[in-house]
């Protein structure tokens, strides 16, 4: 198959959720004898290349900071590039990752008759819908024309059902196994790792940083190991500078953080909302147990006690019971295969043939 895959940015320019979904599938796309390309963009001079079997076009993105200023959604002036290119190519099936590119999918497949597939990675609701100018009308047009839509979960799927009229078919990330990995031992204190944004203020790290304080009464020697916000005005506006916290440097490659996760006693999201919840994987592949918030996709993850603990509403309280029973959880033996053996449901492997299986059914067979 010919897969043309649409994203508004790639590697090395932004390496999150979209765009490390995309080059794990296009890993296993490759693996499996399929042609798949990457049509994005980004703000230098027009290139084409082929980056680990992956043949990616990346066209100029214009400056959009009139229309952002203005409440217009992101990343709307490289549409008509995306569009051209895949116009220019022969493509079997498009597969868009970001609701503006598949708005250049879904006028491909009407003016080819080819089926698009528009991947939706967050969780609708009205806040989410409403908060910029089209965003609503943008989101429709995607998923009305859009042969199939996946999300990211079946919270996220539910949702998609409950606000857009649209079942959606979920889809979970793939982690790869490999790169997160069992490791030889902890360290010696009690450590608690936070792999989420500081910047991104859906993930509450204040809460957590709040939550750490109660547990360093009972645990006088418990660290809390944050990454390090760009700007360093949230350092105190989040209670980073407290006893005990460390801040570590942003990586650019995410495997990078695989140590840090198998030397921590338990790892902490407390964000809310989340439609998947990927670093409580990552997580769970090196054999750390979790704790994250009773919300969002966060109980189809950790979907077993033995696998961490789950608090509910913004209670720092809370945060600290589980946090405390989540080092309790640590230093079971069965507990690191417990977490390693459900993080391999959701192998990378497993995302690309789910992925490979709807573009087959969608072609017909």
């Amino acid at each position: 198959m010919r897969a043309a895959l649409l994203n508004p940015c790639f590697f090395p320019e932004v390496r999150r959720g979209s765009e490390r979904l995309i080059r794990e599938l296009a890993n296993g796309l490759v693996a499996a004898g399929h042609e798949p390309t990457l049509i994005t963009s980004h703000p230098g001079t027009p290139s084409r290349s082929v980056e680990d079997g992956l043949r990616v076009i990346r066209n100029w993105r214009p400056p959009d900071a009139r229309l952002t200023r203005r409440l217009y959604p992101d990343y709307l002036t490289h549409v008509p590039f995306s569009y051209a290119s895949l116009r220019a190519g022969d493509y079997d099936i498009a597969n868009a990752f970001f609701p503006t590119d598949a708005l250049a999918a879904v006028c491909w497949t009407e003016r080819t008759g080819r089926p698009a597939v528009f991947s939706y990675g967050g969780l609708p609701d009205r806040a989410v819908l409403a908060d910029r100018r089209h965003k609503l009308r943008i989101l429709e047009r995607a998923v009305r024309g859009s042969a199939a839509v996946v999300t990211s979960s079946r919270t996220a799927a539910d949702a998609m059902e409950r606000w857009m009229g649209v079942r959606a078919r979920p889809i979970y990330p793939g982690v790869d196994l490999d790169a997160f990995s069992l490791g030889n031992g902890r360290d010696p204190e009690p450590t608690i790792f936070c792999a989420a944004s500081p910047d991104d203020a859906r993930k509450r790290v204040g809460l957590l940083a709040a939550a750490f304080a109660r547990v360093r009464r009972d645990r006088p020697a418990a660290r809390l190991v944050v990454i390090e916000p760009r700007d360093p005005a949230s350092i105190r506006r989040h209670g980073l500078d407290g006893e005990g916290i460390e801040l570590i440097a942003q990586v650019e490659a995410p495997a990078a953080l695989a140590p840090t996760y198998r030397r921590a006693w338990v790892t902490a999201l407390t964000a809310y909302r989340e439609a998947f919840g990927l670093v409580l994987v990552e997580s769970l592949a090196c054999g750390t147990p979790v704790v994250g918030t009773r919300d969002g996709a966060v109980p189809e993850v950790v979907s077993d006690e033995s696998l961490g603990r789950m608090f509910e509403g913004d209670d720092e309280r809370a945060v600290a019971r589980a946090l405390l029973e989540g080092l309790e959880l640590a230093s079971d033996k069965g507990t690191a295969m417990a977490c390693r053996a459900r993080a391999e449901d959701f192998s990378t492997a497993r995302c690309a043939r789910e992925y490979e299986d709807l573009y087959r059914e969608l072609l017909g067979g």
